[in-house]
């Protein structure tokens, strides 16, 4: 089994920060891309930022130059950081891993359960 567990979410002003984490753990062999993906309601879930493991990124147009995507090999962890946030940024916020587990030669994406960022006008 692989397990992803995100942190860092919360209540913030327009203009504030968070730093959001994604740690990976469970049966891991190999992780690939990592990424962040947000949901707000009623809306469908859209790709924030993602990072190969060699750390190339990439980001949604409505977020350059405010987040940050950067990951950790060794702790099988993922960061983003939010900068000037909007109140359009107010969303779920899901990490994304894709997972080579030891029990397969596959690979394949698993999710996390998710963390609340609101931002407040």
């Amino acid at each position: 089994q692989v397990q992803l567990v995100e942190s860092g979410g919360g209540l913030v002003q327009a203009g504030g920060s968070l730093r959001l984490s994604c740690a990976a753990s469970g049966s891991i062999f190999s992780i690939n891309a990592m990424g962040w993906y947000r949901q707000a309601p009623g809306k469908q879930r859209v790709l924030v930022a993602s990072i190969s493991r060699g750390g190339n990124t990439d980001y949604a147009d409505s977020v350059k130059d405010r987040f940050t995507i950067s990951r950790d090999n060794a702790k099988n962890t993922v960061y983003l950081q939010l900068n000037s946030l909007k109140p359009e940024d107010t969303a779920v916020y899901i990490c994304n891993a894709n997972v080579r587990p030891t029990y397969s030669n596959s690979r394949n994406d698993y999710w996390g359960q998710g963390t609340q960022v609101t931002v407040s006008s």
